[in-house]
């Protein structure tokens, strides 16, 4: 399947994937993407040029820590990194608001996965606008202060920010797990029903679950004007968990491998030493 129909386009609404059937086999067949995707991070981390940056989003209950850990399962665990950006503390906020997001950035050969992302400062804030206050930012003491401007503002500036990073040897990858409010109510009611996943079940969940409009709304406005061509964003159906998670690996495999990353290749000196130091192991 081609995955290229999942980046976002302008023309595109979420209702575009809600009819959208799950694959078949997905599960299986994500066994084999997981060790595909285990021996491109191994190329990467070899050639030494490039990094890995996936971002997740989703609402809540879309699957994203279940994703992570079936997509990236077979990956060395010294080859990825999962941070999620909760509530900024007290050292967070004394920075700008993209800073912490700076201090997580994958070395060469390596991936990070964003949990949530940088996209919590114009999604979940422009939801509880009283959020922005915590920043002390100048000339932004009230929240009649913050209009649309405020955070198309920062989305210019979120642009930049990858922008930069590309051009830096980070390929970005950045995913909206798309979720809808039914499957949502199903998967809410499941932690309520299965003993094991009460402890997920947060009561904050169902004030938030009441903002859904509010928050489809915030995500339409950032997916349009932050899908650019240097990091798309790939909208995933998110319904079915084993097709959003083969939608991912598959988008991340075939991203990867148009860069041709290769083993470093030995000079003809250093592949009769490595004959010399074969014969040496072998006498000794």
């Amino acid at each position: 399947m081609n995955t290229e129909k999942y980046i976002f386009q302008k023309s595109s609404k979420f209702s575009d994937f809600e009819s959208f059937d799950k694959i078949k086999d997905a599960k299986d067949e994500l066994e084999n993407l997981s060790k595909e995707l285990a021996q491109l991070q191994d190329v990467m981390y070899a050639d030494d040029r490039y990094s890995v940056l996936i971002c997740l989003q989703g609402m809540d209950t879309s699957g994203k820590d279940s994703l992570v850990r079936e997509v990236f399962k077979s990956v060395n665990v010294n080859g990825v990194n999962v941070f999620s950006f909760k509530t900024p503390n007290t050292e967070e906020l004394a920075h700008d608001y993209l800073w912490r997001h700076y201090t997580k950035l994958p070395e060469r050969g390596k991936i990070a996965i964003f949990n949530r992302t940088h996209y919590e400062n114009v999604l979940v804030t422009r939801v509880h606008p009283e959020y922005i206050l915590a920043e002390s930012i100048p000339n932004f003491e009230s929240v009649d202060k913050i209009t649309d401007a405020f955070y198309h503002d920062r989305m210019n500036q979120i642009n930049a920010f990858e922008k930069h990073l590309v051009q830096n040897g980070i390929i970005v990858l950045k995913f909206f797990l798309h979720l809808s409010k039914d499957e949502q109510k199903n998967r809410l009611l499941r932690r309520l029903d299965k003993p094991e996943k009460n402890w997920k079940f947060s009561a904050g969940d169902l004030k938030e679950r009441k903002r859904w409009d509010d928050y489809m709304k915030a995500y339409e406005d950032l997916l349009e004007k932050t899908s650019t061509d240097l990091a798309p964003w790939y909208v995933i159906p998110a319904d079915h968990k084993d097709t959003a998670r083969y939608l991912v690996a598959r988008a991340i495999i075939q991203k990867l491998q148009s860069f041709n990353f290769n083993y470093p290749k030995l000079s003809e000196l250093e592949k009769n030493n490595l004959n010399l130091y074969r014969t040496e192991i072998e006498n000794s």
